[in-house]
């Protein structure tokens, strides 16, 4: 039985090593593995994508590295500076255009959206009425022009009966002194007849001419007198109504003056049957039409200036600290699909948007709640942007204000850590 089992032993052996042993294909070499009796080899391909993966994780892991690198570098030069808010929207000068004039409405050109220029007729109202009062207006002033006319040629007139006063002043006056002349010539002639009378050396008849002679000169001195008297008192009269005729001419001029105002607001009312456009823009909310009867004050239509828009940026109060007038601003359009353009911060609200409401809310309350409140940026852009980008009240915009001084150089890690002067002096020569 031993030898039996000793015998078996080789054979089992044997047939251990033929069934542990690798198949060799003919022809094919064996691998090194195959050739020791090792456990069989991986694939090609699994061999491939190990390899690859062992390349492609290092170059993520870099690229991730890279890129977290520049975005927090970006951050620290340029991103913290930035402060932006969607509460934003685009807002214009909004134009309500209404009617100062009362009548029928003849003529509406214009319709909705219609783009308009400044002098552009929007509408039209009877102008009937306006017309006749301007004509009435011309009317009273030819006449007050003939009335001021007449009364020039009656001051001339009264000229010319003034110089005949002043001549029959001048006349009165010499014959006053040529009857004074022949009084005195009459009484010395009166004193010499009665002293021949007295002496018997002259006639009785002689002393009677004489007397009679000083009487009558004498008349004729009071009468020359009161002709004197009588002219100077015409000449005065006269010129007191050339004075008259001149007050009267004056207030026909200013009367005059009154109605050429009133001409003048004839054809300013008549000039609001016509309501023109006072400037550029696309005529909106159009509730003119023709035939309807309006009056001063009535609501025609809106017009939107789109080459004159801005935007109102609602910060909260805790990013108001760096924003200043002049700073650069990027506003991203929501309805041109983020286009973006740069406006500049005109101006700042005095106060938040609450203490502009209707009832603004009383903090001093017991059951007080702190909201963050906010204030509104003015944003305004160049003139050519808002040609290029037509902006439309009520759109929905993204405000990015760029806080950072940009005529102060640009910060560097080596600033923030406090050894920017130490590469400087290691710049210098």
């Amino acid at each position: 039985m031993d030898e039996n089992a000793k015998v078996a032993e080789p054979g089992a052996a044997t047939v251990s090593r033929a069934i542990t042993a690798p198949l060799v294909t003919p022809g094919v070499p064996a691998t090194p593995r195959q050739a020791i009796g090792g456990p069989p080899a991986a694939p090609a391909s699994a061999r491939k994508r190990a390899g690859l993966r062992r390349f492609i994780v290092p170059v993520v892991v870099l690229a991730a590295l890279a890129y977290g690198g520049k975005t927090a570098y970006e951050w620290f030069v340029e991103g913290r500076f930035l402060v932006s808010t969607d509460d934003a929207y685009v807002g214009a000068y909004t134009s309500i255009i209404a009617a100062k004039a009362m009548g029928h409405l003849s003529a509406v050109p214009v319709v909705d959206n219609q783009v308009v220029h400044k002098g552009d007729l929007l509408a039209s109202i009877d102008d009937g009425d306006y017309q006749n009062a301007v004509e009435a207006a011309k009317a009273r002033i030819a006449t007050e022009d003939a009335t001021i006319a007449r009364f020039g040629r009656q001051i001339e007139a009264q000229r010319a009966i003034i110089a005949q006063a002043e001549a029959q002043v001048a006349a009165a006056q010499a014959q006053r002194k040529g009857s004074q002349a022949d009084v005195e010539r009459a009484a010395l002639e009166y004193d010499r007849s009665l002293k021949l009378a007295q002496t018997n050396f002259g006639s009785q008849q002689r002393l009677e001419q004489a007397t009679a002679d000083r009487d009558r000169t004498a008349a004729a001195v009071a009468a020359a007198n009161a002709s004197a008297a009588s002219a100077a008192a015409a000449l005065e009269g006269a010129k007191a109504n050339l004075e008259v005729l001149k007050a009267q001419r004056d207030e026909a001029a200013r009367q005059r003056g009154e109605l050429v105002t009133s001409l003048a607001k004839a054809e300013r009312d008549l000039s609001f049957t016509r309501v023109l456009a006072p400037f550029d823009g696309v005529v909106g909310n159009k509730a003119a039409e023709v035939g309807e009867l309006v009056q001063p004050g009535t609501r025609l239509m809106a017009l939107v200036p789109l080459n004159d828009s801005y935007v109102d940026a609602n910060f909260k109060e805790t990013q108001l600290e760096n924003i200043r007038p002049g700073q650069k601003v990027e506003v991203a359009i929501d309805a041109l699909g983020g286009k973006v353009i740069e406006g500049v911060v005109s101006s700042i609200s005095p106060a938040s948007g609450s203490q502009f409401s209707l009832l603004p809310p009383d903090n001093a309350t017991g059951n007080f709640t702190k909201v963050v409140q906010r204030v509104a940026v003015r944003v305004t852009f160049p003139e050519d942007v808002l040609k290029e980008v037509p902006l439309r009240p009520g759109l929905s915009v993204v405000a990015t204000v760029h806080t950072r001084d940009p005529d102060a150089p640009r910060p560097t890690l080596l600033g923030a850590l406090g050894l920017e002067a130490l590469a400087t002096k290691g710049a210098k020569p």
